[in-house]
């Protein structure tokens, strides 16, 4: 599909017709009609998403994949089908706000290096926080554990202004982040490997790793209600937060650093799957991070031929190690790290 228009609003749906009749109206309200058009990219729904959809919005080009792709597979099918300068990917349980596109826009056209930007993300059912999945913009430390400007771990930090200055990052959130199409389309998209969780972050490390930017421009607001696909107490989003996390590392560091890393992580993260499972009283968890463990060591070789993105500008973690930071020194604020 030819866009006319600079930016493609890309909506992926999967059996989410409540989220699309809650969300879309905030989406077509403050959306600028003379830069963005939107679509809806549906990953084989059963329930009444399309038909809702293409009755109710006839101005929003449907997008139709022949399965359920998750959240890699399904933008890299989809995005495959819209010819435009700019994506935003968002997702379905997000509210808008006025004059959310523009400031990203601008930002991005400003210089070629910039490639991805992300708006401030706040939590739709508490507003006064900040998100989980993204916050005022995404880092990870030197063990490779994401964490946000406004979350570190589970804690959330109330939104006062304190993180309101533009500010380049390490990854930008999958929940609803800009990104130059060609750049995008030239790295291959997404890692479909991943189905959901974490492909963002690979992305970015890989932008980063060839000297483009990522950034996080909070003059755009918008509000993510969460988990309504995947909760964090479902042991499957633990298996592939793990997994994938694991995956990342290797693919995008350095080998011997990398190798290191996860020596380190695997004592770390047992440690973390009893933390888990006991918070959630389901000791699944614990087997979810085995069964990371165990996929992520056989696929290895899989991964390793993975590594054709050239290390340029090698991307620096944050130069802490989080769980030290945040279980022993208790820093529950970015702020404080």
């Amino acid at each position: 599909m030819l866009s006319n228009k600079r930016i493609a609003l890309a909506i992926l749906n999967y059996n989410g017709l409540e989220l699309l009749k809650k969300f879309l109206p905030s989406v077509l309200k403050h959306s600028d009609k003379k830069l963005s058009s939107i679509y809806v990219i549906d990953n084989n729904s059963s329930d009444e998403s399309v038909p809702f959809v293409a009755k109710t919005y006839p101005d929003i080009q449907i997008v139709k994949n022949d399965k359920n792709y998750g959240y890699a597979g399904g933008y890299n099918e989809g995005l495959k089908k819209i010819d435009t300068d700019y994506y935003v990917l968002l997702n379905n349980d997000v509210e808008v706000t006025e004059n959310w596109l523009s400031p990203m826009f601008e930002l991005l056209e400003s210089d070629e290096s910039f490639a991805a930007c992300q708006p401030k993300i706040k939590y739709f059912k508490n507003k006064k926080l900040f998100d989980y999945a993204g916050g005022s913009g995404g880092f990870i430390d030197l063990l490779g554990y994401p964490f946000c400007r406004g979350r570190i771990f589970n804690s959330l930090e109330e939104d006062y202004g304190q993180y309101d200055d533009l500010k380049e990052v390490f990854w930008t959130s999958g929940c609803c982040f800009m990104i130059k199409s060609k750049i995008f389309n030239n790295l291959g998209g997404f890692d479909e490997d991943f189905f959901a969780h974490m492909e963002e972050i690979d992305l970015c490390w890989r932008l980063r790793n060839l000297q483009y930017k990522n950034f996080c421009q909070p003059k755009s607001v918008i509000y993510h209600s969460g988990g309504e696909t995947l909760n964090k107490e479902n042991p499957k989003k633990t298996f592939l937060n793990f997994r994938n996390n694991l995956t990342m590392i290797l693919k995008n560091d350095y080998l011997s650093i990398a190798i290191f890393k996860i020596l380190i992580r695997l004592f770390l993260d047992i440690l973390g799957s009893i933390k888990i499972s006991f918070d959630n009283n389901n000791i699944a968890h614990i087997g979810s991070v085995l069964r990371a463990y165990s996929e992520f060591i056989l696929k290895i070789p899989i991964t390793i031929l993975k590594k054709r993105v050239s290390i340029l500008n090698y991307a620096k973690p944050k130069g802490i190690i989080l769980p030290f930071k945040y279980f022993i020194m208790k820093k529950k604020r970015f702020s404080d790290l």
